[in-house]
């Protein structure tokens, strides 16, 4: 069939993954629509590339010829997940379009040759845009499809014409069981989605079994030996031969020694088992990022690739959008913003944070999903040790209902410590009431995967305003 014949209609298309997908497939030449709640820079770049995208969902938008995607947030009451059941079309999931693309949705036979996935509770967006990041700049034309915007290539999604397909895979609900991977990176394990794993780690455990086992053939498993979750991992499938990576733990096949680090970044040497094999310049701080290099070269290695041509844009790769990203700067404040919503990455950016700031430290934390605070509550707790203030806006419910007892407020009196402060309401509101309490020298931090990416931008614009007398 051809391509432009085959029509596409993503639910959320300005969803940071859909609106991916979508992009792939308009550069393979499907015809694409969707739509969502409110118009974003990520509904105006597919439109750009040829998307009809609708504001508002309307069950009028479905017609009985399109393929219907949507992702596990989309609620069965939507107007048009309705109209494409009256409709007899199977809605999609979003997972189901990655698989597609993954086994050569819309490409010649020959194109799409390796797919390496990157997974795991912590790390697999920087992994997975740091290997498209450094194939591309190589030469190697990849395709792929992560989960955040690669800065200097400004995009999370490219449908190239090398072999290599690079994706990142989300465990959240279970879906990763799906792919076939050639290669198949885990970063680590931690219990995080708790509304899916609701026996906790053993369910956990279960599906990465089942992703295993779901390889292609000859397919390669690639851990992250230094954590304990994994460690379980490795213990509960002795059958199975996986290809390990570490800083601290003896017996892996791919280590970093010779570990030096600056104020934003590191210099190290990779070696497998008793061979250095390369060595490698970041700019982006941190020992876990020091990991997510590993992770890559490791996957590239076990592909076969020259790393000398890969190596020296290691050094250029700034990190993924809201990975510790700067987003404003005035009066000697610096704002940065990060996705960090799991108890553990929130630690690990903040005591990176730390080891390259000697004034003050502010989070402006903005938990994500109600049920994610609750299961999670004591670790949350645990996880601001690094910092001087702690300031925490309402909750991102993204889409879930409310669950008395669990909330912003709740959880900031439970601190008791003046040094930890509610604010709620709006993101401009909640900016007006802490620009007051910023101070020059302040590195400020904003966590979480909701809207509270908006601060920075809206403390920037205040500060203007108030010096602009508006």
């Amino acid at each position: 069939m051809d391509n432009k014949n085959k029509k596409f209609y993503f639910i959320a298309i300005g969803g940071i993954g859909m609106s991916g997908l979508a992009k792939y497939l308009l550069e393979l030449g499907f015809d694409v629509s969707g739509s969502d709640i409110k118009e974003s820079k990520y509904t105006k770049k597919v439109e750009a590339l040829g998307a009809k995208v609708y504001i508002g969902h309307d069950a009028n938008h479905i017609e009985p010829d399109m393929t219907v995607v949507a992702s596990t947030a989309i609620r069965d009451d939507n107007p048009e997940k309705v109209r494409a059941r009256e409709l007899g079309i199977k809605v999609l999931h979003r997972s189901d379009i990655l698989k597609m693309i993954s086994e050569g949705l819309g490409k010649k036979e020959h194109e799409i040759q390796q797919f390496i996935g990157f997974s795991g509770t912590h790390g697999k967006t920087t992994t997975s845009g740091l290997c498209s990041y450094v194939l591309e700049k190589a030469g190697f034309d990849p395709s792929y499809c992560v989960g955040g915007i690669i800065p200097e290539l400004d995009t999370n999604a490219k449908s190239g014409h090398g072999k290599f397909f690079v994706a990142e895979l989300d465990e959240s609900d279970g879906t990763i069981v799906k792919y076939h991977t050639n290669v198949s990176v885990i970063n680590n394990l931690e219990v995080d989605h708790v509304d899916f794993y609701k026996n906790g780690f053993d369910d956990l455990l279960k599906t990465f079994r089942t992703h295993i086992d779901n390889r292609a053939d000859g397919g390669k498993v690639i851990v992250n030996k230094d954590c304990n979750g994994i460690k379980k991992l490795i213990e509960a499938n002795p059958d199975v031969k996986f290809i390990t990576f570490g800083l601290e733990s003896g017996g892996v096949d791919y280590s970093a020694r010779n570990m030096k680090f600056n104020e934003f970044g590191s210099e190290f040497d990779i070696y497998h088992k008793t061979e250095k094999i390369v060595s490698i310049e970041l700019t982006i701080p941190g020992k876990h990022n020091i990991y997510n290099a590993l992770a890559v070269i490791a996957a590239l290695n076990e592909e076969g690739l020259d790393l000398e041509a890969v190596r020296p844009h290691f050094k250029t790769f700034s990190g993924m959008g809201r990975r510790f990203q700067k987003v404003a700067e005035f009066d000697g404040i610096r704002i940065y913003d990060d996705y960090a919503h799991h108890p553990t990455e929130i630690k690990t950016t903040l005591d990176s944070a730390r080891l390259c700031n000697t004034n003050r430290l502010v989070a402006i934390f903005q938990p994500h999903r109600y049920t994610r605070l609750k299961g999670l509550w004591d670790d949350f707790k645990k996880s601001f040790g690094a910092v001087d203030k702690l300031i925490v806006v309402d909750v991102y419910s993204a889409s879930e209902d409310a669950i008395e007892g669990i909330n912003s407020r709740a959880f900031v009196q439970s601190f008791h410590n003046e040094d930890v402060t509610y604010i709620g309401g709006s993101m401009e509101n909640a900016a007006r009431k802490i620009l007051p309490l910023l101070k020059s020298g302040d590195m400020v931090i904003t966590l979480g995967a909701g809207d509270v990416t908006r601060i920075g931008g809206e403390l920037k614009k205040l500060h203007d305003d108030t010096k602009a007398g508006v």
